[in-house]
């Protein structure tokens, strides 16, 4: 069972790049968000708060497996937190791309309240939960942004 868990939890393997896991796990969200476009913005939250709630425990086993806590080779929590930066929002070429490029930053920078939440969180939630973070911050510049230029970004 904890193989099958690392295996969901590492992307399918993709987790096991050498370099830029996470960037590389990302593109897993971008698949996700491309399949789940057509979905209502109520219908998209149901899925992300799925893909949540099965996370869990996808992510604790596959910890238990690797040994460690919060191993680059987990990239599920990006898959989530890029789901959130972009929900609600149009399925096009800009939020994909924007979308792509702040839930990175924030995931990597980890500016505070992100920084405090990935120190203070344990266990499979502590994973994702920053992740969600990175997501949220991203998902609110994206609306900004889209509120403010959607003529240009549409």
């Amino acid at each position: 069972m904890n193989k099958i868990a690392l295996s969901l939890a590492s992307g399918l393997g993709i987790g096991y790049s050498p370099w830029a896991s996470g960037t590389f796990g990302t593109l897993w969200g971008i698949l996700f968000y491309y399949l789940l476009r057509n979905f209502s913005p109520f219908h998209f939250f149901i899925a992300i708060c799925t893909l949540f709630i099965l996370s869990i425990p996808i992510v604790h086993l596959a910890e238990k497996e690797l040994g460690s806590h919060d191993s680059g080779v987990i990239i599920l929590d990006e898959i989530l937190g890029y789901l959130v930066a972009v929900w609600a929002l149009p399925f096009n070429f800009w939020t994909v791309s924007l979308g792509f490029a702040l839930f990175r930053l924030f995931d990597i920078w980890k500016p505070f309240p992100i920084s405090y939440l990935d120190k203070k969180i344990n266990g499979a939630i502590g994973v994702i939960i920053d992740d969600i973070a990175a997501g949220l911050i991203a998902n609110l510049i994206l609306w900004v942004l889209w509120y403010n230029y959607s003529n240009f970004l549409m």
